[in-house]
């Protein structure tokens, strides 16, 4: 076993764990994370797309133990104070999804793309996605909700999980969140 110590969503867990244990077994069975979800085993499809400080990686590609001492954002982690992240809003407002089950992967992704590029035309989208496979949707609605989401956002408006002391964050320290909102894991 690994004693590792992950900032996930806000909150710092401390866990013990298997050294083979993939960073989206972790966030699922572990901390309860299961918007993040496995989609194929292989790093191809991106369904299990999270950030790890502030760049999206493939979660079924990073063992636990290299997520130690990281921060890590899932799709959870967008919604402050029960509102929509303006991405997760976009995808909402243009039809983005259909049975849904990439779209958290697709999301991260677009966050991280939307990051690099604020004002993505459709090629940039288009390019800046296909580590992400949707098997219902077309992408149309895809693409346009990234730029949608792009005209909603200010720049650098990642997730306040994220956001680092010199940057402001809206969302609540972790020592101030309730065990309710960070449920999963030992706390330290």
């Amino acid at each position: 076993m690994s004693r590792i110590t992950v900032n996930v969503d806000g909150t710092k867990y401390t866990d013990e764990v298997e050294p083979r244990t993939l960073l989206v077994q972790y966030l699922r069975e572990r901390l309860g994370k299961v918007g993040t979800v496995v989609g194929c085993d292989t790093s191809n499809c991106g369904a299990c797309t999270v950030h790890m400080d502030g760049h999206s990686v493939k979660s079924c590609s990073v063992l636990a133990v290299q997520a130690d001492g990281h921060d890590v954002t899932t799709i959870e982690g967008l919604a402050q104070d029960g509102k929509l992240h303006p991405l997760q809003e976009a995808f909402h407002d243009n039809h983005a999804l259909q049975c849904g089950f990439c779209t958290p992967g697709m999301i991260m992704q677009a966050l991280d793309l939307l990051a690099e590029d604020p004002e993505p035309d459709e090629q940039a989208v288009r390019e800046g996605m296909e580590g992400n496979l949707c098997r219902c949707t077309g992408y149309q609605n895809i693409v346009r909700a990234v730029r949608d989401a792009a005209q909603r956002m200010e720049p650098g408006a990642g997730p306040a999980a994220e956001h680092t002391d010199d940057t402001p964050m809206q969302r609540k320290p972790a020592d101030e969140r309730t065990g309710a909102e960070a449920t999963g894991g030992r706390q330290s």
